[in-house]
């Protein structure tokens, strides 16, 4: 092997120097340069010892003396500042290869990566699951056009039915935005196999999947200014509560919203808080004559989405309800229907 582990490497085409930080196959190599990692081709770098030895005479001679009249005059140049494309956040996989004794090259492991590119800062916290059951867990924050890595996959763990989960909020809070959203990524392996034969087949190093384009706007409003006119009674909202619960489109079940103490709770006291906190706003729906209710229950092991359900079933008000793709709160929310 040409290159190790922490050897010093200039990248050709723009003679930047960097170093190798790990072996993905016999023909690339993962390199950093100036804090960026990326994947390079061998032949695509080479050592800096031939470049620093040209750049440098080994014997110097006396400089020429240089007179004003001499030196040339200086060209104003104004080079336009590169655009930064945003085209969103992505769940990216670098596949680890070695070749074995039939000389197929057979992958080992998968590097996996969060990439930001756009313009804002998230929280996020990430959970691998498999079969629906909890493997990893990660909380930590990503920067606008930068990449975090997670970890790393085992190959023969992509069997076991694995799902990328995803709670991504606002690292700066801004009012006009969802407090927090909610994606997953669910590889199959047949699915997996076919982009792994397509990167060998062009040649490329990764494959990524894109976990949303711009991070949603707040999907209700939570107050509504009502202008007041003469003669008009106003009550205020412990007047109306003491009476019947406000009109709420949607409701988020997630614990914390719930619960300042909720971390010395069992898992089955949680299950229970949420469903009675579900069940106070499915009542105040039918109270308001609402025509639909969006709950939030989230993704996890899915145990509070099965309860809400079931109960749903034997409901004769419920017209319909739908757990599908939703751009606010990927697959984390169900939509009830009510017969109005």
């Amino acid at each position: 092997m040409k290159y190790q582990v922490g050897d010093k490497i200039v990248v050709l085409h723009s003679n930047e120097e960097g170093e190798v930080i790990d072996i993905i196959n016999e023909k690339m190599v993962m390199i950093q340069v100036r804090g960026v990692k990326f994947p390079a081709y061998m032949d695509q770098i080479d050592f800096p010892y031939f470049k620093r030895f040209t750049e440098k005479k080994l014997f110097p001679t006396e400089p020429k003396k240089k007179y004003v009249e001499d030196l040339p005059k200086e060209k104003k140049t104004s080079k336009p500042l590169e655009k930064r494309v945003s085209d969103g956040v992505w769940l990216s996989f670098l596949p680890k290869f070695y070749t074995d004794e039939f000389g197929d090259d057979v992958v080992t492991e998968l590097k996996v990566h969060l990439i930001n590119r756009t313009d804002t800062a998230l929280n996020f916290i990430y959970t691998l699951q498999f079969f629906g059951k909890q493997e990893f867990e990660l909380r930590n924050e990503v920067m606008t056009f930068s990449d975090f890595y997670l970890h790393d996959v085992d190959f023969e763990d992509m069997n076991d039915s694995p799902a990328f989960v995803f709670e991504f909020s606002l690292l700066k809070q801004d009012k006009k935005k969802a407090d927090y959203y909610e994606t997953s990524v669910k590889l199959k392996p047949k699915q997996l196999f076919e982009r792994i034969e397509q990167l060998k087949v062009k040649g490329e190093a990764t494959f990524a999947y894109k976990l949303f384009d711009e991070y949603p706007n707040r999907p209700y409003d939570e107050f509504v200014e009502t202008p007041v006119t003469k003669g008009t009674k106003v009550y205020s909202l412990k007047d109306i509560r003491q009476h019947l619960l406000p009109p709420r489109t949607v409701v988020d079940l997630h614990i914390e919203k719930l619960s300042d103490s909720w971390k010395h709770l069992t898992n089955g006291e949680i299950l229970q808080m949420q469903l009675k906190e579900f069940e106070k706003w499915y009542e105040a729906a039918l109270a308001n004559y609402q025509p639909h209710l969006i709950v939030v229950h989230g993704i996890g092991s899915g145990k509070l989405r099965d309860e809400i359900h079931e109960l749903l079933r034997g409901r004769r008000e419920v017209k319909s309800f739908v757990n599908q793709y939703h751009p606010s709160f990927g697959y984390g929310a169900t939509e009830i229907y009510f017969n109005m």
